[in-house]
């Protein structure tokens, strides 16, 4: 879908006069402020009922913009800009001065990316400056790959919703600490592991913890009302089935190798055989228990190569131990 081109200008007003608009981005719909605007940036934070620690990621129109919003460039993160960039790869790097503290918790690193979407990379070049964007969703829950979802989520809190139809990534992207001489992936995500070793010639670790705060480190994160148990694929079947007869209300998530094999479960997805289509339909799966009234979700991780990395990143945050009130 491409939106019009006066629903791009407007939306560029929008952000010029400090409000949010949701933009489509090949990995999900982003909360969008004007970047050097620490109010409206400040905004986004109260819509999502974000900690104000959190950071943000600043997304820019174009790689020829990156020296303007950062400190320095290392030789590895120009030379994973000039592969991936525009694409669902972001680097963490020093920050420049037009970066508010509001944008980045605190920190002095900025995250920084080049979305590849043409709604928004046309809504980046009329407004002609940053815009900061964290999923449009309440902090910690599913993240939107439509607009309805989006509208479904947020409401009247969003002052314009950009329409560019869905995600075709359907998770966030892969953030990459690129500050140092040692990068290193802090959350996997649209851009494989391998993708950026096979470019960077070396392996590059996936650690559990870093000193770097960036987006999606929370225990619970990607999560649905639903609580969300992990087992082992083989034991999907009759995990879902042993709940259901306990009175849960069970949605399942059914793993390849059970594909057509029956469960009695209120609510069941089978999952793609392709870790791109599993990706892009994640968390519509989700969202799609959610509206159905399941109170538990059954699944499994995939096998961990490629976005299969990514996919059980997710599953793992979306399983997490909950915040108690």
């Amino acid at each position: 879908m491409t939106a019009r081109t006066s629903d791009i200008e407007k939306a560029a007003g929008v952000l010029r006069s400090g409000g949010l608009v949701a933009i489509p981005t090949e990995t999900v719909y982003g909360l969008g402020a004007d970047a050097e605007n620490p109010a409206a940036v400040s905004r986004i934070f109260q819509v999502k009922g974000r900690p104000p620690s959190h950071p943000l990621i600043v997304h820019l129109g174009g790689s020829a913009q990156l020296d303007d919003w950062v400190e320095e460039v290392p030789t590895t993160a120009r030379l994973l800009a000039e592969h991936f960039w525009p694409g669902p790869l972001t680097l963490v790097l020093r920050r420049g001065p037009r970066v508010p503290l509001e944008a980045t918790g605190g920190l002095e690193t900025v995250a920084v990316r080049v979305p590849d979407h043409p709604v928004t990379r046309a809504l980046l070049a009329d407004f002609g400056g940053g815009v900061t964007a964290p999923s449009a969703n309440r902090f910690g829950q599913v993240s939107p790959t439509t607009a309805n979802d989006v509208r479904a989520e947020l409401g009247d809190a969003v002052d314009f919703v950009l329409d560019g139809g869905p995600c075709e990534v359907g998770v966030e992207s892969t953030i990459v600490d690129a500050t140092g001489g040692n990068p290193s992936i802090l959350r996997p995500g649209g851009v494989t592991r391998e993708d950026l070793e096979a470019v960077l010639g070396r392996p590059l670790p996936v650690p559990s913890t870093s000193r770097v705060r960036v987006p999606g480190q929370h225990p619970s994160h990607y999560a649905p009302r639903a609580r969300v148990v992990l087992v082992e694929p083989e034991k999907v079947v009759a995990e879902a089935e042993l709940a259901q007869e306990s009175g849960h209300r069970v949605g399942v998530l059914l793993p390849p190798s059970c594909a057509g094999t029956p469960v009695k479960a209120h609510t069941k997805v089978a999952v793609p055989g392709s870790t791109a289509a599993y990706a892009r339909g994640l968390y519509g799966f989700l969202r799609e228990f959610d509206q159905r009234g399941c109170d538990l979700v059954v699944a499994s991780l995939p096998t961990e190569e490629g976005l299969g990395l990514a996919i059980a990143n997710r599953l793992r945050r979306a399983a997490g131990p909950r915040p108690t009130a």
